[in-house]
């Protein structure tokens, strides 16, 4: 999802009903979606000219992969799979603890990601699919609409008729509500997490560059890579009406979500990786708070 609706559209979260004009996106909006895909690229480069140049701080480095991890569950576990397909059912608190790590991706706020995404599942790869490859010109161009050229083009019209039901929830649209303060927070405890372990100006500075510029350009470009690499290249186990495929690096680095074709053949389960050699991090994480009583109604397929 592109960082402009929270940031500039406060509107769109008190009122969600609200749509665009289709017009096209205001220069702003793309001003500002354009800075949070290359500011993130800058942290990618300076993380490395510091590490090549002065060695890699081992903190450092640990900051980016603890981050890495919950953001990127945030969206996996939180975001997708229980906001947006209802794979499961948790508690108030781990909605919350989820939704917040989700946040702290900043792909957008919970209501529109969610939207966004059972969008793209009623239209997969047709008419209508705001982020398809095939929709426009296949080849390069597609590739890069679907990663994220999409982020420069109006929202569907009526977009939050897909989330009726998270709206009726007040808990969940004050976490949408709070998008803004969740992204900040995504970036500022990386920086105190820096000053306090590292130390001073320069471990402060260390934690914002990997565990906040750095980590977002992970967690951008390997989430986006969902939308254009897995409806691109990989296998296809199942026939579904899309070109969703499995893709095993992303798999690995999206935690589960590469194990795309499946989830297509699939969406309401909450596992992803239905052979035993697909690794599916996300799920583990869901059985593991299953385990402990905080996950119930687990959904999955009752037959492959």
């Amino acid at each position: 999802m592109s960082l402009s609706s929270q940031l500039t559209d406060p509107i769109i979260a008190a009122r969600p009903d609200f749509i665009h004009n289709g017009h096209g996106v205001a220069k702003h909006v793309k001003w500002i979606n354009l800075t949070a895909i290359t500011v993130p690229f800058l942290g990618f480069i300076a993380a490395m000219v510091h590490g090549v140049v002065w060695g890699f701080n081992p903190i450092a480095v640990g900051i980016f992969i603890i981050f890495y991890l919950l953001t990127v569950l945030g969206i996996t576990v939180g975001f997708h799979r229980l906001f947006t397909h209802r794979a499961f059912e948790t508690t108030r608190s781990v909605q919350t603890i989820l939704a917040i790590f989700g946040s702290m991706a900043v792909q957008g706020p919970l209501l529109k990601w969610v939207a966004l995404h059972r969008c793209h599942h009623q239209h997969s790869d047709q008419e209508g699919d705001v982020h398809s490859p095939h929709n426009h010109k296949d080849g390069l161009r597609g590739a890069l609409h679907a990663h994220m050229g999409w982020f420069f083009e109006p929202d569907p019209e009526d977009l939050y008729r897909y989330v009726k039901d998270l709206r009726r929830d007040p808990l969940i649209c004050k976490l949408s509500d709070q998008f803004t303060l969740w992204a900040i927070m995504g970036m500022g405890v990386p920086a105190l997490l820096g000053w306090a372990f590292i130390g001073g100006g320069s471990g402060a500075a260390l934690g914002f560059i990997w565990g906040g510029l750095m980590r977002l350009f992970m967690v951008h470009h390997v989430t986006w890579s969902i939308n254009s690499v897995c409806h691109i290249w990989g296998k296809r186990t199942y026939e579904t009406d899309d070109k969703s495929r499995n893709n095993w690096l992303f798999g690995i680095l999206a935690l589960g979500e590469g194990w795309h074709n499946n989830h297509h053949a699939f969406p309401l389960s909450a596992r992803h990786g239905l052979k035993w050699w697909q690794l599916d991090i996300s799920y583990i994480v869901i059985n593991t708070l299953r385990k402990f009583g905080l996950a119930w109604k687990v959904r999955l397929p009752t037959q492959l």
